[in-house]
């Protein structure tokens, strides 16, 4: 199977397969005692499914980032950017086959696309701001959307723990991401 269309199918199977959102989710509830999160068995369906999806936004981002932008044509070559008309063609096929993997019908994998391209421009702008403490909360849209969407009472808590399971989900993308780009089995 060609990289760009294996690699989405991989992330989202690591993600299911790790558990992160659940556990992340679980762990918040404990930590701040927010049991009103898991009350009611619908709500918290809906809230894991939107954590979801907001994990496999920033896993793609992640992902995309490493596969054009630390690209080795060879074994033997140093990392560099990919040229810009293959990181285009790469993209292009990670979106197609992620929209294959997720069953998604059209309106779905542009609102992902859509979103996809905000995390990767907000990204990018922060990206030229200093480096962040290890105590500090990560700026990026994953921490941003994700602390809103758990807990908007608590917002700093929640950003603060979006931001710890953000480096998990970058950890877990870029394991994937070489994994699959280098023809490892993961």
């Amino acid at each position: 199977m060609d990289t760009p269309e294996e690699l989405p199918a991989r992330l989202a199977d690591a993600l299911l397969r790790e558990r992160i959102v659940p556990r992340f989710v679980d762990s918040y509830v404990v930590e701040h005692g927010r049991i009103g999160l898991q009350v009611h068995a619908a709500l918290y369906k809906d809230l894991l499914t939107l954590l979801q999806r907001e994990a496999l936004i920033a896993m793609s981002a992640h992902a995309l980032g490493v596969a054009t932008q630390k690209w080795q044509p060879s074994s033997k070559s140093k990392p560099r950017p990919m040229p810009r008309k293959d990181a285009t063609a790469f993209r292009r096929k990670f979106l197609a086959g992620l929209t294959r993997s997720q069953k998604w019908n059209m309106g779905d994998a542009l609102d992902f696309q859509r979103d996809l391209q905000l995390y990767e421009d907000l990204i990018a702008r922060a990206a030229n701001t200093r480096r962040r403490k290890a105590f500090e909360v990560a700026n990026h849209p994953f921490v941003d959307r994700c602390a809103f969407l758990l807990d908007a009472s608590f917002l700093e808590k929640a950003r603060l723990a979006a931001s710890r399971v953000l480096a998990e989900l970058e950890t877990l993308s870029a394991t994937v991401t070489v994994n699959v780009v280098h023809g490892k089995s993961s």
